[in-house]
């Protein structure tokens, strides 16, 4: 891949993190419902008038942050915000790779890009730093067991040298592997782990979701067919499996088909959070059930995207026809929905580590910026391709907030004992001035009265 010259980076010198990536080949892109259906297109249409449903909302701007996205042509672009800590409108600033349809994203992380093969590349200016041609691919495998979820340890990776990187994946047929990377000075020069472990995560279906707990030591897996299913990331084993839904009134057997699914909460793996193509969202407490605690329905077409808050209890999700919502998933209850309709299907959802802040993006090519309080739209950036993931990157330090220039309103001047004195012989001199302009306007006035008599 052939890479622009990146601008300026504003990061501190010891963050040290990669991006991972994955692609899928074009021949199956658009053949998979899941992708792009009907009820999913770039623009939202009225049938009855057959005109494009729009809202247009003012964007007072974001607050500074860096956020990096993925789309169908395989192109990382990095959006920056960084005009002051009182709204800066949110830009493109730089665009990696050359667009390529073969090379669509499927899923990003940071320390996540979609691809076959898998690209290890620097988040910070998109050098490419190991290139790994068929990570979960075997020679019995098909051509469409594509890369449906990826994730680069940072617990690995900080026990280890700098230079190594550890990666979770996950294909679609469910097979899982696990492997370690040396880093080097070129992709040539990586070295891999020449075992790696390896392991399936269904028997039959397709995986759909897949997401690794905060601690990275559980994973859980969702699909087509596809339970979802808790695994134990030390010891390769299902510790715990959902139950199928029953029979419905007519006797009919319906397997449910996830989609998103997430941990509900940094600190415990035992309560997750799942969307399926039946507009559900469901809640999952493995310590009290198989079956969900609470389930709640929402608008009308599929969840595409599901994404927990860092409350614990809190919840974002995004459906087909382009509506975000947040939820309190501990009573079910529909906080709000977003201000500002988009008009395509939204596929992903992140939320900033710090910032009271989530971005969403999908296929009407739009990234957009949220605040989570008063749910109003504050930045969107057309990026021309569907996309079809996001990424904050928590490292990014804005310029002016960082350090470097104060706010001139709020500086108060340190002054020499020279210039005190300075300052006070002016104050007296303009007291006297004043003083005089006052003495000379009463004889003025005297001279005029003694006239007029």
């Amino acid at each position: 891949m052939g890479f622009r010259t990146p601008k300026e980076a504003h990061h501190s010198e010891s963050a040290v993190y990669q991006l991972i990536i994955g692609r899928r080949s074009a021949a199956t892109l658009f053949s998979d419902s899941s992708v792009f259906t009907p009820t999913e297109s770039y623009t939202n249409f009225n049938w009855r008038g057959n005109m494009p449903r729009t809202t247009t909302v003012e964007s007072p701007g974001c607050p500074p942050l860096r956020a990096l996205t993925f789309d169908v042509l395989g192109l990382v672009k990095v959006i920056e915000a960084s005009d002051g800590q009182n709204g800066g409108a949110a830009k493109m600033v730089e665009r990696w790779g050359d667009p390529d349809s073969s090379k669509c994203v499927l899923a990003a992380s940071m320390l996540d890009r979609d691809s076959d093969p898998i690209e290890v590349i620097s988040a910070i200016n998109g050098d490419l730093r190991a290139q790994i041609p068929s990570l979960c691919q075997t020679e019995e495998a098909s051509k469409d067991d594509a890369i449906t979820g990826l994730h680069l340890f940072k617990k690995h990776q900080s026990e280890s040298s700098s230079r190594s990187c550890t990666l979770l994946t996950c294909t679609t047929k469910g097979n899982a592997t696990m492997e370690s990377i040396e880093l080097g000075r070129s992709p040539a020069d990586a070295i891999h782990d020449r075992s790696p472990t390896k392991w399936n995560v269904c028997a039959s279906g397709n995986i759909l979701c897949s997401k690794v707990d905060e601690n990275e030591n559980y994973a859980l897996y969702g699909g087509k067919s596809v339970e979802v299913n808790v695994w134990d990331l030390h010891e390769c084993v299902k510790i715990w499996t959902a139950k199928s839904p029953p029979q419905n009134s007519l006797g009919i057997f319906t397997p449910t088909c996830f989609t998103s699914a997430t941990f509900l909460s940094k600190d415990d793996h035992r309560k997750l959070v799942a969307g399926t193509d039946s507009r559900q969202v469901r809640l999952y407490d493995i310590s009290a059930q198989r079956r969900p605690v609470m389930s709640v329905d929402f608008r009308e077409t599929a969840i595409k995207a599901v994404a927990e808050d860092v409350d614990g209890r809190t919840i974002y999700i995004g459906n087909g026809s382009g509506d975000l919502a947040s939820i309190d998933i501990r009573t079910g209850k529909l906080l709000g929905c977003f201000i500002g309709k988009c008009s395509g299907s939204i596929r992903s959802i992140a939320r900033h580590p710090e910032l009271p802040v989530i971005a969403s993006c999908g296929l009407d090519s739009y990234l957009r910026i949220w605040d989570i309080e008063s749910r109003q739209l504050l930045s969107a950036v057309f990026l021309k391709q569907h996309l079809t993931s996001v990424v904050f990157d928590s490292h990014f330090r804005n310029k002016e907030v960082a350090g470097s220039a104060p706010d001139p309103q709020n500086v108060k001047e340190v002054e020499s004992p020279e210039q005190e004195a300075i300052c006070t012989k002016r104050k007296k001199s303009s007291k006297a001035h004043s003083g005089s302009k006052k003495v000379k306007s009463k004889k003025s006035r005297k001279r005029l009265e003694d006239d007029d008599y």
